[in-house]
């Protein structure tokens, strides 16, 4: 078998996964909540206000790193639907169905606090723009995997359904990505290039973004392993791992 495989079936055993899961949680809880507050302060307190939307502007600080993770966690989501359609892996099935709920939240909050910031820069809470529509579409396909894998009464295929699903609605990622650049939308174009090109935005408005881009993955990362550990313990509630881990080792009879 293929070494990437093994390993990936060996990280994908139910018992080993949720070991590792309990170690990693706190610390990156740890990291998101730092990251997070020093984001907050910078970008809330001690970046300059934006010398054309003056204050307003500060909620990109919420609104950007959430559209980042709306897309980052639908592409994950979608990779680990397809180990799960691919080889089967139960933890690979838990973890694309527990991604779901987090990636819908993070939509909202992308889809809310642009609404906030489009009524004092565009005089509208809402446009049919292309960039804002696709955004909606995301948010709708994240609700279609979450009622797919609920409306199955069998849970794996369920999952496997629903895994499906996220790979067709891939198709949606770069006509958001590149929604500002295909069509003449009212949604401006993209200020920040991390990995291409130079960004048009100041450093001390820049760094605050980046520092909550880190927070908000690892959050994600945090809510994802506390999330797919209690299905898995739901799942495999009978197995004698999961009532050790749920009520601890049995002890002798006296």
């Amino acid at each position: 078998m293929n070494p990437f495989l093994i390993w990936l079936n060996s990280f994908g055993s139910p018992e080993k996964f949720h070991r590792v899961a309990l170690r990693f949680e706190p610390w990156l809880l740890a990291l998101a909540v730092i990251l997070g507050a020093t984001a907050l302060y910078l970008g809330l307190v001690k970046a300059p206000a934006d010398y054309l939307q003056g204050e307003s502007a500060r909620i990109m600080y919420i609104h950007i790193p959430a559209a980042w993770m709306s897309l980052f966690i639908y592409g994950f989501m979608a990779a680990a639907g397809f180990c799960a359609l691919v080889w089967h892996f139960k933890v690979a099935e838990l973890m694309a169905m527990a991604a779901a709920p987090i990636g819908a939240g993070f939509t909202a909050v992308t889809l809310v606090t642009g609404s906030l910031w489009g009524r004092p820069t565009w005089g509208t809470y809402w446009v049919w723009d292309a960039r804002l529509t696709s955004e909606l579409v995301l948010l709708f396909l994240y609700f279609g995997v979450i009622g797919l894998y609920n409306a199955i009464e069998d849970q794996r295929k369920g999952a496997r359904a629903a895994s499906l699903l996220a790979l067709i609605g891939l198709i949606n990622l770069p006509v958001i990505h590149f929604s500002v650049n295909w069509w003449n939308t009212l949604h401006q174009g993209n200020s920040i290039n991390l990995f291409a090109g130079k960004s048009s935005i100041h450093p001390s408005m820049l760094w605050p973004l980046i520092l909550m881009a880190f927070a908000t993955k690892f959050w994600f990362g945090a809510s994802l392993l506390a999330r797919t550990r209690a299905a898995l313990l739901e799942f495999e509630a009978g197995k004698e791992w999961a009532q050790t881990a749920l009520f601890g080792p049995r002890r002798p009879l006296a």
